[in-house]
């Protein structure tokens, strides 16, 4: 027995023995081995960062380039249907009991105050001021004995302003923003259709009643152009002699159409509109225009023609400073610009 246990005990140790023979790395292949990935991965780590970068760079001004044209194109569409475009004298003139020296400045945001333009912010100013006709679907509900009840679409009368937004909402970005604010008529009674009256605002019109019994009554402050006005001479003291209704104060909301608009101060630079044509004339339309270079609008109110400037600030998405425009940056602020005639038209003596 003892012979056999000293024969198991010799080839274990045989075994042992071999085993220890296999050695590891020593701490200098270690070193080196690292040293080798080191230099290896640098370089490839700093492409791949190089990379991310470039990718971001590109996808903040494709976004940019997107939403400035999508911005335009919702702007063009809305000005398709101008009946009357405002010019800066307009913008910038208060009213007045003489028509002559009359504008809307102080009837409209943010002088006249509405939700998201108002007082209190840094900088919102009206960049496009127009007059539309409005569509609705199916806005009047119609009766009768034999068919079942149908809906009739409309148009209403419709003021819309594009304003220039530049403040310290956090909300939003550090660059500017547009921002789009509407008040319209409600929808007018007919012969045959439920009635009803928007007391104490519009005590002699009566107002239809939609599908589920309630008054389309104008939106809170708005009040029709007057076309009769004796003391004004010509469509535009008649269309700048407008003035909101002084007893309901604006509800609605200036609601932000695009963001990331180049907050780059206009300052030294000089800003032009080319000559506009319109039958035998030529005439240099009405630059309209604020603090910043991003938005500003070339207003013919002849021809109810206007041409609109969007500039965008594809930086402001990449930094929270220093992303002003400059020449050698100039890739990162996409331009767009249209110019569009409404389909409108006004007539007064």
């Amino acid at each position: 027995m003892k012979n056999v246990l000293k024969f198991l005990l010799s080839i274990q140790l045989k075994r042992s023995k071999f085993v220890q023979q296999v050695n590891g790395f020593t701490l200098i292949e270690l070193l080196v081995g690292l040293l080798l990935a080191f230099l290896v991965l640098t370089p490839l780590l700093a492409f791949m960062v190089n990379i991310l970068s470039t990718d971001q760079n590109e996808q903040a001004k494709a976004s940019s380039e997107q939403e400035i044209q999508t911005a335009v194109d919702y702007i063009a569409n809305d000005l398709q249907q101008a009946i009357y475009i405002y010019d800066k004298t307009a913008l910038t003139t208060n009213s007045s009991t003489t028509p002559a020296s009359s504008g809307i400045q102080d009837q409209i945001p943010p002088v006249n105050i509405a939700p998201g333009c108002n007082s209190s912010t840094t900088t919102c100013q009206p960049i496009l001021v127009f007059w539309k006709r409005t569509f609705l679907p199916s806005a009047i509900t119609l009766s009768s004995s034999t068919t079942a009840n149908t809906a009739s679409d409309t148009f209403v009368y419709s003021l819309v302003a594009y304003y220039l937004i530049k403040d310290s909402n956090t909300t939003w970005s550090n660059a500017a923003r547009i921002a789009r604010f509407q008040i319209s008529d409600g929808v007018l009674a007919a012969s045959g259709t439920t009635t009803g009256t928007c007391l104490p605002d519009y005590p002699n019109d009566t107002y239809i009643k939609n599908s589920s019994n309630i008054i389309q009554c104008p939106d809170a402050g708005f009040q029709r152009f007057n076309l009769n006005l004796a003391s004004a001479t010509g469509l535009t003291q008649k269309m700048n002699s407008w003035k909101a209704t002084a007893s309901r104060a604006y509800t609605q909301q200036a609601s932000v159409l695009i963001d990331y608009i180049d907050q780059t101060s206009i300052g030294s630079t000089t800003l032009s509109c080319p000559t506009s044509t319109g039958g035998s004339t030529t005439t240099t339309p009405s630059l309209i225009s604020g603090t910043f270079m991003g938005f500003y609008t070339c207003v013919d109110v002849a021809n109810t023609t206007a041409q609109v400037f969007l500039r965008g600030n594809a930086l402001a998405r990449l930094r929270t400073s220093n992303f002003d425009y400059s020449s050698t940056n100039q890739t990162y602020f996409p331009t767009a610009n249209v110019r569009v005639q409404g389909h409108g038209y006004l007539f007064a003596k």
